[in-house]
């Protein structure tokens, strides 16, 4: 009973609110004047996120739980809107902002956020890309100009040298505008190992290794070049960002169960030097691989160690459509299979082993596209 009494009392609420909303005008200046209660502030804000920000009523609803909109200065948050969209932010990033970070319609346009977007602007972050960095990363709307955005653009900068590349940066990691000592720490770190400058910059570009603690970073740097592989090597930075997410007790667990399949100590560090991630995969995924390879292709261990990216792709999506298409393309003396046609793109696959041959075998391109259907790929990639 008292169950049912609180879902009609929050109906009737959500009611006066509809009802208020429907009988405003289009306008938000010819809204009339509200008493100064909690309902009325409620009101109001849910009209003007409904009518300025375009907002869906649902959502304009569950924001206004967040945020109350001072009815007696409809003119602050409008220029909040008006600012956006002129630097082109457009209607859905605008909403998308304001659903995420309701706080954004309060801040002062003036003193904080118009300096911020010049900023941006100023530093060639103009057009498209300057609402795509806002939006994937809104909390540099609330971080300092001076003490965050700047020195944080100027970091990056250094070791990115295009402003494509320092967006993708900001995009990808929230945290990134706030390079605070543990970031650098990390980077003051990894240059005295000998990481280039350019190793850098694709650490910056994957993110969460210059978030780790120091010690973290400090132990998964020697545990890699225990390994073999030296600080200015091509493949170091890939074998930091595995082990970095690997603890010591993970990782032993790993190369045992690497060990158990059949692999000794050199063929996993060979492996491991030549593409690290193969160590980052599930388990699974890697029985699945190997009963694959080894039992229905025939490749042998050594084919594995030599070329350890074949543990990363999908068995039923990739590599069991291309090998029905090789085993049948060469049972007909057509082709000569070569491990490395597992490798090439989608498109180019298609273009040199199917299309080419549909003349010839009657029947390839169903049991392509067939496959490919199955597992829901699609064969234009």
């Amino acid at each position: 009973m008292a169950s049912k009494l609180g879902n009609n009392l929050i109906r009737n609420v959500f009611s006066q609110i509809q009802k208020r909303f429907l009988q405003s005008s289009a306008t938000l200046s010819s809204t009339p004047p509200l008493p100064n209660t909690a309902t009325s502030s409620s009101s109001f804000t849910v009209q003007f996120l409904v009518n300025a920000c375009g907002l869906p009523l649902k959502s304009a609803i569950s924001v206004s739980n967040k945020i109350q909109l001072d009815e007696t200065n409809p003119q602050k948050p409008q220029s909040v809107i008006q600012l956006l969209k002129s630097h082109h932010f457009s209607d859905t990033q605008v909403a998308k902002l304001i659903v995420s970070h309701p706080r954004i319609l309060n801040v002062k346009v003036k003193s904080n956020l118009q300096p911020k977007l010049e900023y941006f602007v100023e530093n060639g972050f103009a057009g498209e890309l300057l609402p795509q960095i806002i939006v994937s990363n809104p909390s540099a709307i609330f971080w300092s100009l001076d003490s965050k955005i700047k020195p944080c653009v100027e970091f990056l900068r250094s070791f990115l040298h295009s402003n494509e590349k320092i967006a993708t940066a900001i995009m990808r990691t929230r945290w990134l505008l706030d390079v605070d000592r543990i970031v650098r720490s990390n980077v003051n770190f990894l240059m005295k190992e000998g990481v280039p400058s350019h190793g850098i910059g694709k650490i910056i570009l994957f993110g969460r290794v210059l978030s780790q603690n120091p010690e973290t970073v400090i132990y998964a740097v020697n545990a890699v070049k225990n390994l073999g592989l030296e600080p200015n090597a091509p493949m170091f930075i890939h074998a930091l960002r595995v082990m970095v997410s690997m603890p010591p007790l993970i990782w032993q667990k790993k190369i045992g169960f690497m060990k158990s399949i059949g692999w000794n100590e050199e063929e996993i560090l060979k492996a491991f030097n030549r593409y690290p991630y193969c160590l980052a995969f599930s388990e699974a995924k890697i029985k699945n691989a190997f009963h694959f390879y080894l039992n229905t292709m025939k490749l042998d261990t050594k084919t594995l160690v030599a070329k350890p990216a074949l543990l990363g792709f999908s068995i039923e999506k990739r590599i069991r459509p291309r090998y029905n298409v090789l085993n049948l393309l060469e049972s007909k003396k057509l082709i000569e299979s070569k491990i490395q046609s597992l490798f090439i793109s989608e498109k180019d696959f298609k273009k040199k082993f199917v299309d080419q041959y549909i003349p010839k075998v009657p029947g390839l391109l169903e049991m392509y596209l067939g496959s490919k259907e199955s597992n829901k790929i699609d064969t234009r990639k």
